[in-house]
């Protein structure tokens, strides 16, 4: 056994938080694409299960009161509301990350209001981002700059009404510095979006101590909802009241059942809902969430740290020199919780990886990503994900 194997065992030994792993059906493979789908929590199916045999097969239509059906857009959202650093009532779940944003960048817009017509989107965004940005930006009259969340501060001045920007680069993950920033859009007058979707259940976010306005984020990543599961909303408290969204439904109504002709937005969080919840999905979501009782972001955090800093260590003594190149920042406060690795021949790499039981996965044109889940992810699989990667690159 190798000197890094046996530190693996030690460190693995020492995890305080190795215990999570019997929560979540695993099997034999290194599974390291947790960033882009979590491994499903073992509870799970148990709870879909009963959603569907019991709650809507004998219930019926009861279970919108008697299951707590039509609370639930709320209620989970509270959940997911600590792990972003939020206080209860300003997270609502339901709709998809994409609709999400589009609220949330016209509801800033709105916010603004007149003399202000620019918005400015994270120019290394993910692509939907930034088309939505972008159709926001027709739909307002205003004008799409798009920046590098590096040159932010110096962009901004008195036409900002509104900027979108990535928690965590999707490709490299470097981790951007949301209080600086969101302090920089603050003092130019404007309104920030934040998009949480790879840093959310992976490190500390801290929406509330930060003063950020609006948020959003899906939860089949590092929260494990399952594939397609409902994404969250997030408005700041004392903005509720102001926030007007483009997508005023029924179930965003002060009186829903109330069927009137003319809208009246309800108060709170609610004002991010829409239409009917997609309930199965998003009790499937309240589920997975009960893996995170008793669980300090912080030490998500430290164990995701050390698992990359470790994987970094066995790439640079296990893979040839020049063989890749690391593409996430080394620091600390600059790195989420993936390792990007390039490669010229990236997409069959990542092919032969996955035949041998690592899975992580691709990004044209040479991108090989690693996501680091650290409620299931050992430091064993990162020792066997670099050997098995050496090997592979051999």
């Amino acid at each position: 056994m190798s000197e890094l194997a046996m530190r693996a065992e030690k460190l693995d030994a020492a995890d305080e938080l190795r215990e999570k792993r019997d929560a979540f059906v695993l099997d034999d493979v290194v599974y390291l694409d947790g960033n882009s789908l979590g491994a499903l929590p073992a509870v799970v199916p148990g709870r879909v299960e009963d959603v569907v045999r019991r709650q809507w097969g004998e219930l019926r239509i009861r279970s919108w009161e008697e299951s707590g059906w039509w609370a639930a857009p709320e209620r989970i959202g509270d959940r997911i509301a600590p792990l972003i650093g939020a206080a209860p009532g300003q997270v609502v779940v339901g709709d998809s990350t994409s609709v999400n944003v589009f609220k949330a960048v016209v509801g800033a817009v709105r916010m603004a209001g007149e003399g202000r017509d620019e918005i400015l989107v994270d120019a290394t965004t993910f692509p939907t981002d930034g088309y939505i940005a972008e159709s926001a930006a027709r739909m307002t009259g205003r004008t799409l700059r798009p920046v590098t969340p590096a040159d932010v501060p110096g962009a901004l001045g008195d036409r900002t009404a509104a900027v979108l920007l990535n928690h965590v680069d999707y490709r490299t993950g470097r981790l951007h510095d949301l209080p600086a920033l969101t302090a920089a859009v603050h003092a130019a007058g404007a309104y920030v979006v934040w998009d949480l979707c790879h840093s959310a259940g992976a490190l500390p976010v801290g929406l509330d101590e930060h003063g950020v306005d609006l948020a959003v984020g899906c939860t089949y990543k590092y929260l494990n909802g399952g594939p397609g599961s409902p994404a969250y909303l997030y408005v700041r408290r004392e903005l509720q009241d102001r926030f007007d969204s483009p997508l005023p439904g029924w179930n965003s109504h002060a009186e829903p059942f109330g069927m009137r002709g003319d809208y009246e937005p309800a108060s709170g969080a609610l004002r991010g809902r829409v239409g009917t919840p997609d309930i199965l999905s998003m009790l499937a979501l309240e589920a997975a969430l009960e893996v995170w009782d008793g669980v300090p972001v912080e030490a998500v955090r430290a164990k995701s740290l050390a698992l990359t800093d470790f994987f970094l260590e066995c790439v640079a003594e296990y893979v040839p020199e020049g063989r890749v190149e690391c593409l996430t920042p080394v620091p600390h406060e600059e790195r989420g919780s993936q390792i990007a690795l390039r490669c010229p021949d990236a997409a069959d790499v990542m092919k032969r990886l996955i035949e041998r039981g690592v899975v992580g996965d691709f990004r044209a044109p040479d991108v090989l990503r690693f996501g680091f889940t650290p409620l299931y992810v050992g430091f064993a699989d990162v020792e066997r994900a670099a050997r098995v990667l050496a090997r592979t690159l051999a």
